[in-house]
């Protein structure tokens, strides 16, 4: 009977142990929680950078793609992927003419960014939270506050890429 019971100590003890060496969630700290709680991601201002780009058409606007640790991670490795924890930021302003610049190149040759548009925009990986649309959610801050940006009709577009798994940027480092 004893021996039963050091043994049965002997492996909660195990179980224990095995337990507090699991690693953490990908979701443990700040910078790969998922920010549908109504928080921005801290920092993400100072992510690296993963590409620009001038939309034209009804958009009309200059962009710049972010990415936290995990989205870079996964860009360098090549393999079209995303592991949850991604984070992509998506900043925009107008643009409008470089007046300096024209006077060098031509009217309307140069463009800088003009005034910032539609706040800041997240793409969150995650796929069980958001099994639904490709395992992403989307969200947009105005002045900090979180919109209520409809989550299918940011999918719906991103929906015609699925084989880049619904990210439409490309990194250019």
């Amino acid at each position: 009977m004893r021996r039963i019971a050091l043994l049965l100590v002997a492996v909660v003890m195990v179980a224990g142990v095995v337990v507090c060496m699991v690693p953490p969630s990908q979701h443990a700290d700040a910078e790969t929680a998922p920010i549908f709680g109504g928080e921005i991601p801290p920092g993400y201002r100072d992510w690296p950078l993963i590409s620009v780009a001038r939309e034209k058409g009804k958009l009309q606007d200059l962009r710049a793609k972010l990415g936290n640790d995990v989205a870079i991670k996964a860009y360098r490795s090549g393999n079209g992927s995303f592991p949850d924890g991604t984070i992509i930021a998506r900043l925009a302003w107008s643009y409008v003419p470089w007046e300096e610049s024209d006077k060098v190149l031509g009217p309307h040759n140069s463009f800088m960014a003009g005034s910032p548009k539609e706040g800041v925009q997240f793409m969150v990986k995650d796929s069980r939270k958001y099994a639904s649309t490709g395992g992403w959610g989307f969200a947009q801050f105005n002045d900090g506050k979180p919109t209520k940006v409809v989550v299918k009709s940011c999918f719906s577009c991103h929906a015609t890429i699925k084989a880049r798994d619904f990210v439409f940027t490309r990194y250019a480092p």
